[in-house]
């Protein structure tokens, strides 16, 4: 009996690369999130350390401008801790739908691997059934021979 082949080798081949190249991509979209998450904790620190500083100017006394210039530095470290959240939103909704396609994939992918070992396993019992025949027919073809040899 030939050797096992799948005939949608090359498709399953091709299945396998996209799911790879997705999961690659979703990797690199995790890293931007975790890189965004902790960029804005740098922000949040480095806001914190204003606050706290401007607390010090308060319980030291000091001039109406030095106190606008800390609210100045508050107002805007806030506004860029909320445009770095909406840079967050989009990475995750970006992570998510990635994620969707990776799954997709994956099952598109494992429903071409279990088709392969079905066939294998397809392939494995028609071998094994043909070993069988082969054994009992050269047995028997023995046997016959082996008989004629006896009555001759």
């Amino acid at each position: 009996m030939k050797q096992f082949q799948y005939r949608l080798e090359t498709v399953l081949d091709y299945k396998t690369q996209v799911l790879d190249n997705l999961k690659t991509e979703h990797a690199v979209i995790i890293q931007n999130v975790n890189r965004k998450q902790e960029e804005i904790r740098g922000l949040h620190r480095e806001l914190a350390g204003f606050e706290q500083d401007f607390d010090r100017a308060k319980a030291e006394g000091s001039s109406i401008e030095h106190y606008r210039l800390f609210d100045m530095c508050i107002g805007r470290m806030e506004e860029i801790i909320d445009e770095e959240k909406e840079r967050l939103k989009v990475l995750r909704r970006q992570e998510e739908e990635k994620k969707q396609q990776v799954i997709t994939a994956k099952v598109d992918t494992s429903k071409f691997e279990k088709l392969k070992e079905k066939k294998l396993k397809e392939y494995q019992k028609a071998a094994a059934k043909a070993d069988e025949t082969f054994i009992e027919e050269f047995v028997s073809g023995n046997a016959l021979r082996v008989r004629h040899q006896h009555r001759g």
